[in-house]
């Protein structure tokens, strides 16, 4: 079992000077999820090497047992460190891939014609896909074997509207998962904010936040076993 990883390489968080990329959480619980199922892993981002962490996922209050499993673990750091650049890799390598969130993925991997493409292929392969949190977002422009947006007509989640407002990013973010996705023409569903949320359709499995992360990775696995 070979599992994809991508992580955003963007860090500035809008016009707000402050700065983000992934969120802790949202790498490290699925990190362990698959190496504890034997899968060899491949971390990958649109710049290659060290990714940029959302400073605010570093703070007590979001940490979890997987990420201080991960902060004493020097080599799943030096592999993060040294991640491999996106447009090097090919879906033909994989069994599966798997998109962390923070907001960082809003403003580069959504955009990326690297990972649009790559996402088709492994869609093209009927090979599993999984985003968490925001990195739903990263599916804004993927389209289908028709040409259609790939989530339309399809059951996904992401980041709610509500958990945006929240953290006070509504007039920040270039675009809203919640509202992008209906206009797309996806059955977006959502749980109850901050609850673990996982929606399966197809090979397209989504999780709502950070508190989903562990259930999407999970699901990538029971798909390849």
């Amino acid at each position: 079992m070979k599992v994809l990883m991508v992580l955003t390489s963007h860090d500035q968080l809008g016009e707000t000077g402050l700065k983000t990329g992934f969120w802790l959480e949202e790498f490290a619980a699925p990190y362990y999820v698959f190496k504890d199922a034997g899968a060899e892993v491949v971390l990958a981002s649109p710049a290659g090497g060290q990714p940029p962490l959302d400073p605010k996922s570093e703070l007590p209050d979001f940490q979890t047992e997987m990420t201080h499993r991960f902060n004493a673990d020097a080599a799943a750091q030096k592999a993060l460190a040294n991640t491999v650049k996106l447009d090097t890799l090919s879906e033909k390598d994989f069994d599966t891939v798997f998109y962390p969130g923070g907001h960082g993925p809003l403003w580069d991997l959504a955009e990326s014609r690297t990972s649009i493409a790559l996402v088709e292929s492994f869609d093209r392969a009927g090979k599993p896909i999984g985003f968490v949190c925001h990195a739903p977002g990263a599916l804004r422009h993927v389209k289908a074997a028709d040409g259609a947006p790939l989530i339309k007509g399809r059951r996904v989640t992401g980041f709610t509207n509500g958990e945006e407002a929240a953290v006070e990013l509504t007039d920040v973010v270039p675009f809203l998962i919640e509202d992008e996705f209906q206009q797309l023409g996806g059955h977006y569903e959502k749980g109850p904010d901050w609850a673990p949320f996982v929606i399966e359709d197809g090979n397209l499995i989504t999780g709502q936040n950070p508190a989903s992360s562990e259930g999407v990775a999970k699901a990538l696995v029971a798909r390849l076993k």
